[in-house]
Formats: C-alpha cells, structure tokens, sequence
C-alpha cells in the first residue's frame, strides 16, 4: 500500500475515534491486564493503541501518519510488521492486529506469526480482527487492496498450521465498517457488544495462543 491509500479508502475519520475509544472501554480493557506490555500490529491512526490500558504499548505499520496520530506515551516503529526484531524476545502479552492480515500474503502473514512466537510472553494471546469472508463476500474487494481471503473457518486453520490454539472465535463481532447510515454513538456501540445475535455483523474475533501454552481467554 502506498500514501495513496489513506487519501482514497482509509481517509481520517472522527467517527473511528469515537469507536475505538468505547470498543477498548467496553471490552479489549477487560482482556489486558494493567501491567501488560501491548503490540499493534498495522496501527493506522492509533485509534487502538492510544485508548488501550495498560503498562506498556508498541504499535508499528508502514506509514509515517502513525507519528502523528499516536499518543507520544506509545513506542512507535514505522516499518514492515514482518519485521519485529525490534521487539525483545518474550516482552509482548498482547497482539492486536486490526484489519490488517486481509493486505498481506499468506507468506507475510506465516512470517509474522512465526515471528510472534518468540515475543510473546508466557500466556501472551494473538488478537485478530478482521473481515469475514464467509459473511462479507459482497464488500469483501471493495477495499482493492485485499489479497488475501479469509473465512472463521479458514483463519484459524491458518492459525493453527503455524503453531497456534484458538481460545476464542467470534465469527460476526462487529459491523463491515464505520461507513454506513448508521450512527457511531458510544451507547449504541455499547449495546451492540451486549447483544446476543450481531445484525449487520461482518468482521471476525479471533484470539489464539502458542499452542504448547496455556492463554488467558480460557
């Protein structure tokens, strides 16, 4: 991808803020521990990261808008995430990767798991998020930067094949994106979370372990 991107499909949008912001305090900061170190993989606007609490947070993506964005409190790389010799061997007890592995190829996506392996800290959990092909196959190529296409079902098995246990899969979390006629509102999102059955709901949960560990989503 190049800065063309961000001008054309991933334009800065308030409304992300706004989600992001209610998605940590309503859910991810129950998944982190205070003390926690937390890696980003494919940042973008930082609207994770910054909202994100705990001890300690790296985010990483290709674009310098990261520098701008993210709140001077997080460790920011601008590079490759299939580069993270930058991080210390067993630091990291939790990953999260937004929208991101749907851009990479599966190649990318193996060397970056590998890597992973030996960040993680013991019980550290891998946290995807992205669009399921299985529910989004009409915008799936909308974005015409999607390479690669991944189901619930194929990505964990994806997952698995490169070392991992799944601990938890959500195959319809959240809604396709923020560009709809509905209002990004914190209450309306907090309910959405609560609700039991997800309308609309086309992007995937995914947490995973090493799969000679026990993770803290069991």
């Amino acid at each position: 991808m190049n800065s063309g991107y961000y001008e054309s499909r991933f334009q800065y949008d308030e409304r992300r803020e706004i989600l992001w912001k209610t998605l940590c305090r309503a859910y991810f900061n129950k998944l982190v521990k205070p003390e926690d170190h937390v890696l980003e993989l494919g940042a973008g606007y930082a609207n994770f990261i910054n909202n994100v609490r705990c001890r300690e947070r790296t985010a990483i993506d290709y674009s310098p808008m990261l520098k701008k964005f993210a709140d001077p409190r997080v460790t920011v790389r601008i590079g490759s995430v299939t580069d993270l010799q930058f991080i210390p061997d067993g630091s990291v007890n939790f990953v999260f990767a937004s929208n991101l592995f749907e851009h990479l190829s599966q190649q990318d996506f193996s060397a970056v798991l590998t890597q992973l392996k030996q960040k993680l800290a013991p019980g550290g959990t891998v946290n995807i998020l992205q669009p399921n092909y299985r529910l989004a196959y009409r915008q799936y190529f909308d974005d015409y930067t999607h390479v690669s296409v991944y189901s619930d079902v194929s990505l964990c098995d994806f997952i698995r094949a490169n070392g991992y246990r799944i601990v938890e899969i959500r195959p319809g979390f959240l809604p396709f994106s923020i560009k709809s006629r509905f209002p990004v509102l914190p209450w309306l999102i907090r309910f959405y979370l609560l609700l039991p059955w997800k309308p609309f709901a086309k992007q995937m949960f995914v947490r995973a372990v090493l799969a000679t560990q026990r993770g803290s989503g069991e």
